[in-house]
């Protein structure tokens, strides 16, 4: 949603003038929303609440405050976690904005449409038929762009047509899961991966969705290459630049160049994710199910201390998984993680390294202590290992 920006306040000449002026200000729902907007953008979404109510309470029917109103007060309940709450004031806001016409510092546009998509309860077709409006909407806000002159226009409409592709990509993914028993389910996805890579062409996103397009269909060979193009175009790129893609969609990136046999590439990627957030259970069990997939190969990351021979490739790769496995183990009971097949993954990789190297000090200290099964993972020192742990890898 576009916001309305904030105005400045003027200097009062007096106090009594100032104090009418603040009143005045806060009953205007324009200014509400301003201040909501700034509370809800610092991470303050309880304050923003309260704020984007009363604009809300005070917006005249049909105005673009009313609008603004609705869109910020849904933006807020998806910080607060109140999914239902969300999703009946996004319908609500469609139901002012039908089509997303209305402009967006009014409140209008596509976005609406994108967050339904991704809050339906039912998923499926459902979910595409919310995208297929947004896409509508964007596909008209990016004609009306094209027909301007400037540089801010062109980096409105770059943006745009991110938006759009990843939205096509969202219904490219539906139709290669929920919806993969429609008949005509891979040529909706190849449509759709088409439209996607002429509308953004550069897009990490796009070629991930690409590349998992192609391993549905077995083309491993033209995943790969989708694969590598979608890495080059961020990987030497500093972390806050805004090319490089968010986590969770790189956490994805992993995991597929995993699928094609691509593991030194997706250990160089969650080695930089475990340097950005040290703290993700599923970085660290990925990098330890990846160097469990090196060792089977008989191979090791270039600048693991291990010999040239296999086997002590192979012995160098289990050892870096273990701890990386390990790690990944401790932070779950750290954090209360909820993935369960993952642990037990993690818990049964373990279990089979130990039988090859042997258990470890670690295991062995628990065992003298009498702890159960679950409980060796406790005594794992995140910090201390750390250090360790990623020069193995």
């Amino acid at each position: 949603m576009g916001k309305p920006r904030p105005h400045k306040k003027k200097a009062s000449k007096s106090r009594a003038g100032g104090s009418v002026s603040k009143q005045k200000m806060n009953e205007n729902p324009a200014t509400l929303i301003d201040q909501a907007t700034i509370l809800l953008q610092t991470g303050r979404a309880d304050e923003a609440l309260s704020l984007a109510q009363h604009a809300l309470e005070l917006a005249l029917a049909n105005s673009p405050s009313q609008l603004c109103a609705v869109n910020l007060l849904a933006e807020v309940y998806i910080e607060l976690g109140d999914i239902d709450s969300a999703r009946e004031h996004f319908m609500r806001a469609v139901e002012l904005d039908p089509n997303g016409t209305i402009p967006e510092c009014d409140g209008g546009g596509a976005e609406k449409f994108l967050w339904l998509a991704q809050l339906s309860e039912n998923g499926g077709a459902d979910s595409v038929q919310w995208f297929e409006r947004g896409v509508s909407a964007l596909r008209q806000i990016i004609e009306q762009l094209e027909g301007k002159a400037g540089s801010e226009y062109a980096a409105i409409t770059e943006e745009k047509k991110r938006k759009m592709a990843n939205a096509l990509c969202g219904v490219a993914e539906i139709y290669m899961t929920d919806l993969s028993w429609e008949e005509d389910a891979e040529a909706r996805c190849e449509s759709l991966i088409t439209e996607a890579l002429m509308v953004n062409p550069n897009a990490p996103e796009v070629l991930q969705t690409l590349a998992s397009i192609r391993i549905s269909q077995q083309r491993m060979d033209d995943a790969r290459a989708a694969l590598a193009r979608s890495l080059s175009i961020w990987k030497d790129l500093p972390p806050e630049d805004p090319t490089v893609p968010e986590f969770a969609i790189r956490i994805s990136l992993s995991r597929l160049l995993m699928e094609v046999g691509m593991e030194l590439e997706a250990l160089e990627v969650l080695e930089r994710l475990i340097l950005e957030d040290d703290q993700s259970v599923e970085a660290w069990y990925l990098g330890g199910w990846c160097l469990q997939l090196l060792a089977e190969k008989k191979e090791a990351p270039q600048d693991a201390e291990a010999e040239e021979s296999p086997e002590s490739k192979r012995h160098a790769s289990l050892v870096a998984s273990r701890e990386w496995l390990k790690q990944s183990l401790k932070l779950y009971d750290l954090i209360q993680y909820e993935d369960e097949r993952l642990k037990e993954h993690a818990i049964e990789l373990v279990q089979e390294m130990d039988k090859e190297l042997g258990e470890d000090m670690d295991d062995d200290s628990n065992a003298e202590d009498g702890e159960d099964g679950e409980g060796e993972w406790n005594d794992i020192d995140v910090e201390s290992n750390e250090d360790h742990e990623m020069a193995n890898s």
